[in-house]
């Protein structure tokens, strides 16, 4: 005869009741056909509810008598029945369906394999409806990072292992198709490697949910066993992970140098994976992405000495796409580095950024120019990635460009003084580490780097030795001075312009702006051509300290 608790009677069954009576009857019984005939009723309900054999039934209600339990043990299920432990390999396949469908989750245990039954299985029993799991299909990129954070957080706390996380991640994907991340990662990675396809997304879990741009082991090794770990470490170390290999993540720097016991995303998996995110984080600024086109540049005629013209020239020359090439070949093969990095150097105004423009419009060669402010952030940290995401959206430039683009950081001085010894302060730390991140991506740079400056007194003898071509431009001569008078004033007299010429020992840059105040004033009130008497004023007041002008016909 059936039998049944003091309290439920032959009234109508809900899904608790069920539970309880299954597991009365369940205790010491060895889950015997007697069992089985002796609870039938309470097994159906529970079987015809959540649509599960008789024996998925009865696995589940025991797990939700042990439902206030973190970890369950398949031991324990058999102490409480009285069942051997050869019966109880006989459930395995039951209880991993349960696990399947989401009614019972496996824990992460080294000990052995336990379970626990989620909170929304809990709470659905309480309220009598069969668990529904969470439609995870349609997501955005957002919402999908948002559930794998979940999963992780799981394993953390060890109410998810290994092998259950890879089906949780691999049903995200598969019902997420529509998202590029998802098609992106499947494409990478081989269906069967779940060790690299686990490891590509917590690397992108901690980028995105955390903000974490520098990744120990220590982060990572909650999901993976011991075993795996090791194996992990060591092809990480040796550089040969197939992340490694694809681009996708590299060492982290410490002061400039690669660091083998911290790893992050590459620029071009956070650019190539993460795009659809429109993260704040790799949104490029300004300093970043300021790029000048060729042939935006307006052609201009440029006065320098005859050693700076010929050392220009011959620069221009070698920046011919031809020449290029075959000087990059020639090096390439005989084992030099391949890059050409330049210094212009020399006082204010006498045309360092002008010469690069003219090079760039000669050669064809557009230029990614750096703003140095702005690659200085306000929070120590940022900087250094800032400088470090400059080098690989220009390394990105460089193969996308037909013609490799120059890349401009002007007026340097900021990032290429002396670095400081024995440096204390975190703004002076973050300084030198700015400077060795550099002085690493100048030794391995392949493509085209000019720096300006004005205080070349002041720079480390680091730098100086990594610039192939460093040329001096001194102030114009009073030959060049005349010509840049006529060049911007066209309609000066020959005599007026070499009276200025003679008379103020100006920049290019001064003379040019003397030029468009004088071009200013002309619009404004009216005045005849240039001559050297109305430019005069103009001359005095372009100089701050009048007393270090010249006068006509007096020494200094």
């Amino acid at each position: 005869m059936e039998t049944v608790s003091k309290t439920q009677g032959r009234s109508k069954l809900d899904l608790l009741s069920a539970v309880e009576n299954i597991v009365e009857l369940a205790e010491d019984s060895q889950l015997s056909p007697e069992f089985y005939c002796n609870a039938k009723r309470f097994i159906k309900h529970l079987s015809d509810t959540l649509s599960l054999t008789k024996e998925q039934s009865v696995m589940m209600a025991l797990f939700i008598d042990h439902s206030d339990e973190s970890q369950i043990e398949a031991s324990d299920i058999a102490k409480y029945t009285g069942c051997r432990t050869t019966r109880m390999i006989r459930y395995m396949n039951d209880i991993d369906e349960l696990v399947r469908r989401g009614l019972i989750v496996r824990c992460r245990s080294f000990r052995s394999v336990s379970y626990r039954v989620p909170i929304d299985v809990v709470e659905a029993f309480k309220v009598n409806k069969p668990y529904t799991p969470k439609d995870c299909s349609g997501l955005t990129c957002h919402e999908l990072f948002s559930e794998l954070e979940d999963i992780v957080d799981q394993v953390e706390d060890d109410e998810m292992d290994f092998t259950d996380a890879v089906d949780h991640f691999k049903m995200l994907f598969h019902y997420n198709q529509q998202l590029l991340f998802v098609q992106k990662v499947q494409k990478l990675i081989p269906e069967d490697n779940d060790i690299d396809f686990v490891l590509l997304v917590l690397f992108c879990h901690l980028f995105v949910n955390e903000d974490d741009d520098c990744i120990g082991f220590h982060n990572i090794d909650c999901m993976f066993s011991k075993k795996d770990m090791r194996m992990i470490r060591t092809e990480l170390e040796m550089g040969v992970n197939l992340l490694q290999q694809l681009g996708l993540i590299e060492y982290c720097n410490n002061d400039g140098l690669g660091d083998k016991e911290n790893y992050r995303l590459t620029m071009k998996a956070k650019r190539d994976l993460l795009d659809e995110l429109q993260l704040p984080s790799l949104e490029v600024k300004r300093a970043l992405r300021h790029m000048i086109s060729a042939s935006d540049i307006k052609p201009r005629a440029m006065f320098y000495s005859d050693d700076i013209t010929h050392r220009i020239d011959d620069l221009a020359h070698l920046l011919e796409e031809k020449n290029y090439n075959d000087i990059h070949a020639r090096l390439q093969k005989e084992g030099f580095r391949c890059g050409f990095t330049c210094l212009f150097y020399g006082a204010p105004g006498t045309g360092k950024t002008e010469t690069v423009m003219q090079l760039a419009h000669r050669t064809g060669r557009d230029i990614m120019q750096v703003d140095i402010s702005e690659m200085k952030s306000m929070w120590v940290g940022e900087s250094e990635k800032n400088m470090k995401a400059l080098f690989d959206t220009y390394r990105q430039r460089v193969k996308e460009s037909a013609l490799v683009p120059i890349l401009l950081f002007n007026e340097a001085d900021a990032i290429i003084g002396k670095r400081r010894e024995g440096a204390e302060r975190a703004v002076d730390k973050m300084e030198n580490t700015l400077q060795n991140i550099i002085l690493q991506e100048l030794e391995t740079l392949d493509g085209i780097l000019i720096a300006t400056t004005n205080l070349v007194q002041n720079m480390d003898n680091a730098f100086e030795r990594r610039f192939l071509y460093k040329i001096r431009f001194d102030k114009p001569t009073v030959e060049a001075r005349t010509a840049i008078w006529h060049e911007l004033l066209p309609n000066l007299s020959d005599a007026d312009a070499t009276l200025l010429a003679e008379r103020y020992d100006f920049s290019g840059g001064q003379i040019e702006n003397i030029a468009r105040h004088y071009a200013i004033d002309a619009i404004l009130h009216g005045n005849a051509a240039p001559t050297a008497s109305n430019l005069i004023p103009h001359c005095d007041s372009e100089r701050i300290n009048n007393t270090s002008s010249k006068k006509i016909g007096f020494a200094r």
